[in-house]
């Protein structure tokens, strides 16, 4: 299926993010109340922490999660999706705030990172100590508030819920190592970078949400539907990376919300820079080898990066591999053996050509 560039979210979308960004509101509100009133030092992080979870981002995994549940027979109204939705939301916060402090990103969505806001905070205030320190700090502990907020959500789910989001847990933190450990080596290849597509986003992203909406609604066929879930969600979890690694590289900061070059001054090991490193030769290959994953990357290195990527055909390669995951998943959602509504297969449809063919 030819991938369209600049694809449109359906218009659910902005209906199951609004129930679930008025669901972490509702949740943190009285906490922000609550504490700042033992402390009013204690409202900034809290209000920065709020403003971090509703700037903005796709809400894919309540969605995903929100579909599985409905479209085996939950009913749409229930609350139990919501807070399903939530708490996945809330961990993805856990872990993107992390993140940041990780790749030192200072932007996110559009908006400053909670590390650095408060390292300005330190900063402008002549506190003692180093402001990065600092500002990683709060950062931290805010990811891990996020953490213990997504838990709460689940409180009295069944034993399956737990499992599938057990083992969600689990594969974000070990592919997130791997994201760690290629970057510090600089030797990504083709099969760690696609590696690290399946464990720090693809199963994160939408196979477990899909197996957290079913295990939600009905827990005790979760084994017997979990495999059908997969053949969907695998290989578009892998697409939805993969396209946010060309974003990261080609994309517009203006509709991304990120620097664009961000990854290249990272070093990502991402598919992109394995087939470009493998293919690259003379000045190409030097330019690669000596400057990938330098803080300091200009303009002009992250545009010759760019042209570098074209001219080995990395670029079209991804894009020619997205297609042919997003063929993989679109035959599984038109199979028989994944038991869901006509609107639900439709709605999954819809969602393959967003994920696959987004330009944010």
């Amino acid at each position: 299926m030819p991938v369209t560039s600049g694809a449109v979210a359906p218009a659910f979308m902005a209906e199951i993010a609004a129930r679930v960004d008025a669901r972490m509101s509702t949740l943190l509100a009285p906490d922000l109340e609550r504490w700042s009133a033992v402390d009013p030092d204690l409202a900034p992080p809290l209000e920065s922490l709020h403003r971090v979870l509703l700037a903005g981002g796709k809400r894919l995994r309540p969605v995903f999660c929100y579909w599985a549940f409905v479209g085996m027979g939950g009913d749409p109204a229930d609350t139990r999706v919501v807070d399903a939705g939530a708490a996945l939301e809330l961990l993805h916060t856990f872990a993107v705030i992390h993140d940041d402090v990780m790749d030192a990103s200072i932007r996110r969505h559009g908006t400053e990172t909670i590390h650095t806001e408060f390292a300005r905070m330190h900063e402008q205030a002549g506190w003692r100590g180093e402001a990065r320190r600092f500002g990683e700090g709060v950062a931290i502990l805010m990811g891990d508030l996020a953490f213990v907020y997504s838990e709460m959500l689940l409180r009295g789910a069944p034993p399956e819920v737990w499992e599938v989001f057990d083992q969600l847990r689990l594969e974000v933190n070990v592919g997130q190592y791997l994201d760690l450990l290629g970057t510090a080596r600089a030797n990504a290849s083709p099969a760690l970078a696609r590696r690290i597509c399946r464990y720090k986003s693809a199963k994160y992203t939408i196979e477990r949400p899909l197996h957290l909406g079913a295990a939600m609604w009905a827990p005790q066929r979760l084994h017997e539907v979990a495999p059908a879930f997969t053949l969907y969600g695998l290989p578009l979890g892998e697409a939805f990376q993969l396209r946010d690694d060309i974003l990261g590289t080609f994309g517009d900061p203006d509709v991304t919300g990120k620097e664009v070059g961000d990854d290249l001054r990272e070093g990502k090991p991402t598919l992109l820079y394995a087939l470009a490193r493998q293919r690259a030769t003379g000045e190409a290959a030097d330019l690669l080898a000596r400057r990938y994953g330098s803080t300091d990357l200009t303009d002009g290195e992250v545009e010759a990066m760019q042209r570098v990527f074209e001219a080995t055909e990395a670029r079209s390669d991804v894009e020619a591999t997205i297609e042919q995951l997003v063929d993989e998943c679109l035959a599984a959602a038109s199979s028989d053996q994944l038991p869901i509504t006509d609107d639900a297969r439709q709605a999954l449809t819809g969602l393959a050509r967003f994920v696959a063919g987004r330009n944010y």
